[in-house]
C-alpha cells in the first residue's frame, strides 16, 4: 500500500481532528487520580468528544467496544476500559484516543502518572519516552526515511537503559484510522 500525500486542505482537516484529540487527552490528564476506574476515563472522554462535535474513532472499529484504549503499568497498548480496572497510587496509565471529524482522523496517546508517588524509575521512563518522541520528530525531514525516525527513538531509549517495543508500530492517518506508513520505534 502506498503513502497517500495529503493536500493542504486535507492536512488542515487532520489538524482539526488532532486538536480535538489533544483537548480530550488534556482533559483526561486532569482527571487521573487513585481510586478512579479506566471506565471513568472512558465516560469522560466520550462526553468530551461529543461536546467538541467529534465522533470516536475506536468504538466499533473491528468491534472494539470503547472510545479509549487504557493500559495500566506494564501493559503496552489496547487495554479495554472497565469499572473493575481501578487506578492505584504509583501507577501509570496510557490513554490512547482517536476521533473522526469531517471524515478525517486524529489519533494520539499519552502516559500519565496516577499521582506524584510514582517511582524514580517510572519518572525516568516517562521522561525518556517523551524525549525519544521529540528525537524521532526531529528526524522528520525531507530526504530522511521512516527508518531514521525509528533509529533516533531506539538510540535514545537504549542509551538511557530502556528498550523499545517491536511488536507494535506507529502509523499514518487520514481518511482511515490506520494508513501508511508504519512507523516503528526501531
Amino acid at each position: 500500500m502506498a503513502i497517500v500525500c495529503k493536500s493542504a486542505a486535507e492536512i488542515e482537516k487532520m489538524r482539526k481532528s488532532g486538536r480535538i484529540v489533544r483537548q480530550v487527552l488534556d482533559h483526561l490528564r486532569t482527571l487521573v487520580k487513585p481510586g478512579m476506574s479506566t471506565m471513568d476515563l472512558e465516560r469522560a472522554a466520550e462526553q468530551k468528544m461529543k461536546d467538541l462535535g467529534a465522533k470516536p474513532a475506536f468504538k466499533g472499529y473491528y468491534d472494539y467496544p470503547c472510545v479509549l484504549c487504557t493500559s495500566i503499568n506494564e501493559e503496552i497498548v489496547h487495554g479495554i476500559p472497565s469499572d473493575k480496572r481501578v487506578l492505584k497510587t504509583g501507577d501509570i496509565v496510557s490513554i490512547d484516543c482517536g476521533v473522526v471529524l469531517d471524515g478525517y482522523y486524529g489519533d494520539a496517546a499519552i502516559t500519565v502518572p496516577v499521582d506524584d508517588a510514582v517511582s524514580q524509575e517510572l519518572k525516568k521512563l516517562l521522561d525518556v519516552t517523551e524525549a525519544s518522541l521529540h528525537k524521532g520528530i526531529q528526524q522528520v525531514l525531507i530526504g530522511n526515511s521512516v527508518g531514521d525516525v525509528g533509529a533516533a527513538v531506539q538510540e535514545y531509549v537504549e542509551a538511557n537503559g530502556f528498550s523499545v517495543v517491536r511488536e507494535f508500530v506507529g502509523h499514518g492517518i487520514g481518511t482511515r484510522l490506520h494508513e501508511e506508513p508504519q512507523v516503528p520505534n526501531f
